[in-house]
Parts: C-alpha cells; structure tokens; sequence
C-alpha cells in the first residue's frame, strides 16, 4: 500500500496548524500584555479605566491592519501562490512580534513608546491578515473528497493551541515572578519566545508544495490581473455575507479572552493566576467545539452548523455577563466554557464554508477579506464596547454585543443560503 498521499496530507495538515497557532500564539501575546500591563506602561493615566481603553485600541489596531494585509496577501496568493505568500505572512507577523520585546517604555522614550508599539501592532495585523485565508486554503485543496470539514477544522485549531501556548506561558511567568518583576522585565519573555516559533513555522512550512487547486487553476488560465478588483465585481455579495457570517465567532473570543481577563481581574477583583488557569480550561471546549463542527459539517454541512452557532451565540450573550460576574469559580469557568463551545461551532466551520464561496482564482482574496473584515466588526471593538456596556450597566450588560453579533452572523448566512458551495 503507497502511504505517500497519507504522509503528503500529515505534512500539509501539519503546516496548516502549526503555522496558524505559531501566528494566533504571537497575536494572543499582545492581547494577554494589553490586558495585564500595556495600560500603564505605555499608556500611563490617573484613570485606570482610561488606561485600558488605550491599551485595548492599540490592541483593536492590528484589526483595521488585517483587511490591508487580507488584500496585498491574497493578491499575491491569487497570482503566485499560496505557499511563499504563506511564508511572507509569518516572517511579518513574527519579526513585529519579536520587536516588540525590545520597546522602551513610556516612562523611557515618552510618546516615541506608544507610537513604536502601535506600528508594531499594525505589522503583526498585517501578517496575520494573510496567514488565515492562506491556511485555510492549504488545508482544503488538498483535502480528499467528503473530508473537507475535517481538513478545514486544523488551521481553526491553531487558535486554541496558541492561545493555550500564550497565556500558559503568562501563567507561569506570573507564578515565577512578583507583580514588579513581571512588570518590569517579564512581560517581555513572551515575545522573545515567539522567534523560536516562527522558526518552526517555517521549517515546516518551506516543506510543502503548491495545493492541487491553484496548480490546476493556472494551467487553464492566466491568473487574475487585480484579484481585488475582480472580488468587487463579481463576488461584492457573498464577500458581505462572509464577512458578516464571521462575526459571532470573533465577539465570543476576544469577549471570553481579553476582556474577561482584564475586566475580572481589575473591576472584579479576581487574582490573575487563578483567572488565567480558569481561561485554559476553557479554552479546551473550543478545541472541542472546532472538532465536533468539523465533524459534522462533513456529515451535514457547514452553512447549517454555522446557522446552529450562531443561535448559540445570542443565547449565550444572556448568561456570558451575569456568569462572569458571579464571584463563583465554578459558575465563571462554566460560563466561560459554554462561551467558547459555541465559538468553536461558528469558528470551526469557517475553514471550509468561507473558501468555499470563492472560486480558485480569487478564493485566497475573498476568504481572507471576508475573514478580516468580519473581524473588525465583531473583534475590534468587543473589548472596547463591552467596557462602556459595563460602566454603563454592569457587567451583566455586556453580553448585549453577543447577541448582536450573533445576529448579524445569522443574517450573513441568510444572504447565501442557495449558494451552491465552490469545488
């Protein structure tokens, strides 16, 4: 029996997931930093308030940096490949990643410090706005005939795997060091680590060849001139409905991750240790929740588990407030975890629905803006609005923007639901 195909589709799966949670890793550093120590030490402020809504804008600028990343990326994925794109988005996303250990503070460098950490955070956007769609794409053009959902769900399982990497590595830094330490010089330890990553992102991704797709693609025609421009023309519809399908599933996450840490552990009182191992935990229920919607979009579809979560979703804007706010660990890491189930079944699906509403010539392009806009509206400002819902009515207000984005999710679904997927 040839194991070829079998040992050309574990190096391809392989790339596909260690390449997005080398990169979701580095982005979910900065999210945990901006939550626990950017406020004050590069955005210094007599509100603490005010400090973390500096701190978590310059955490929502990598998000308007990823739509500018998703165009020049998937230009050049759409023309030349999505091999070497892939490989250009990661060295940007980890060299930006790894500068950011080496920023003076405010304290050293005044304005110069914020204004470098915000230039490096649009670069890790930039990078990352071309490693999903790229991702995504890797893994489901080689992916065999009724293994699609299965072969989409790994590049979205790089999320919790880099999640649990960061704030694991944030866990133990803050039980090895004092408050001061950890705030003088540890913070920095993270994005050090981060090269070492990359380092193995790209080993195995310059191992792998072009995808079956694209190669066949640019055999029976040139590639498009401006992959762009033809989006706008042809495919401005399914683009909109894509980007709207992709908000629920970027609400839960930065909601029940960035904000759940730097709202419990500073208005709630929670200690950070304890905060951050309850996030671990759940953040395996969405690993579980990617796994089962991979599944059994393969066993139904991906459209219909994708209308199921996004139900989910503003069900869970009526407890995910009140859950957090409890002062229970038991009721917290159940609210969490029910939270990132459900974002498991509206992320998980996306690798395979999003690039199939694309065809080949100008998948990589609408995958990946559909992706990276959804992620402005729904992720941008989750932490920033779910602030004002609380100072405003508490914390029990918060889950209103849940159940907006689940909404929106639901009507994006709605605008393709005779859409016959691409092959």
């Amino acid at each position: 029996m040839d194991m070829a195909p079998y040992r050309a589709h574990r190096r391809i799966l392989t790339a596909s997931l260690v390449g997005t949670a080398v990169e979701f890793y580095d982005f979910y550093i900065y999210g945990t930093a901006a939550a626990l120590v950017f406020g004050p030490l590069f955005f210094p402020s007599e509100s603490e308030s005010a400090q973390l809504m500096l701190s978590f804008m310059s955490f929502g600028l990598a998000f308007f940096a990823r739509p500018v990343g998703a165009v020049v990326f998937g230009h050049f994925g759409d023309r030349i490949g999505r091999k070497s794109t892939l490989v250009a988005s990661l060295m940007l996303m980890g060299g930006s990643t790894l500068l950011i250990a080496f920023l003076p503070t405010y304290a050293m460098a005044g304005w110069i410090a914020p204004l470098l950490l915000c230039i490096l955070r649009f670069g890790q956007g930039f990078g990352l706005g071309g490693e999903w769609g790229g991702a995504a794409l890797l893994a489901v053009e080689y992916a065999p005939p009724g293994w699609r959902g299965r072969f989409g769900m790994f590049p979205q399982l790089g999320a919790p795997v880099g999640f649990i990497a960061a704030n694991g590595l944030f866990l133990l830094l803050g039980l090895w060091l004092g408050d001061d330490d950890f705030a003088d010089w540890g913070w920095r330890i993270p994005f050090l680590v981060s090269a070492v990553l990359v380092g193995l992102g790209l080993w195995v991704r310059l191992k792998i060849r072009e995808t079956p797709a694209f190669a066949e693609a640019m055999e029976k025609e040139p590639p498009v001139g401006v992959p762009m421009g033809e989006l706008l023309r042809s495919h401005a519809l399914t683009t909109l409905a894509g980007t709207f399908a992709v908000v629920a599933c970027f609400a839960i996450f930065y909601l029940a991750t960035s904000f759940a840490l730097a709202h419990g552990t500073t208005a709630l009182g929670y200690p950070k240790e304890e905060f951050l191992l309850i996030q671990l935990g759940a953040i395996l229920f969405l690993a579980l929740g990617i796994v089962v919607a991979g599944y059994w979009s393969d066993g139904a579809s991906a459209q219909r588990v994708l209308g199921w979560g996004c139900a989910a979703t503003v069900l869970i804007g009526f407890v995910f407030g009140p859950s957090l706010a409890s002062g229970a660990w038991g009721i917290v890491a159940l609210g969490l975890s029910a939270s990132l189930f459900v974002m498991g079944l509206v992320y998980g699906p996306l690798g395979v629905w999003l690039p199939g509403l694309f065809p080949v010539r100008v998948r990589y392009t609408g995958a990946s803006v559909a992706f990276n806009v959804g992620g402005i509206i729904g992720g941008a400002g989750a932490p920033i609005a779910a602030q004002w819902l609380s100072d405003q009515g508490g914390t029990s207000f918060v889950g209103l923007y849940l159940g907006v984005a689940g909404f929106l999710s639901l009507l994006g679904l709605l605008l393709v639901r005779k859409r016959v997927v691409a092959a």
